[in-house]
């Protein structure tokens, strides 16, 4: 599996950018995805060293709208530890608004 396809996304949100004060950052991995993998894509995509990643399976909560319901999908989580004093680009800036 490819870097780019390994990482979907930053997670975006109050908890995140707290994390990303003490050098953890919060992305949405691929479902497939292990550590390893998660690891060496972040470490390629922004050139950081990662020291810890913990992933966790976010599940679907459940929605209705009228008579019909339904979930949202389930997806996986990647919280990521780099080394102290490495940043990463996307979320520079933003924790200091908090």
């Amino acid at each position: 599996m490819d870097a780019s396809q390994v990482i979907i996304r930053p997670v975006v949100s109050e908890k995140s950018y707290v994390l990303a004060t003490a050098d953890k950052y919060t992305f949405r991995v691929h479902p497939d995805a292990h550590k390893t993998q998660i690891k060496q894509a972040v470490e390629e995509l922004f050139e950081v060293t990662v020291i810890d990643v913990a992933t966790m399976s976010v599940k679907g909560k459940p929605k209705r709208r009228g008579y019909t319901s339904g979930t949202r999908r389930s997806w996986k989580k990647a919280i990521v530890q780099l080394q102290e004093g490495q940043t990463i680009p996307i979320f520079q800036g933003l924790e200091a608004e908090l």
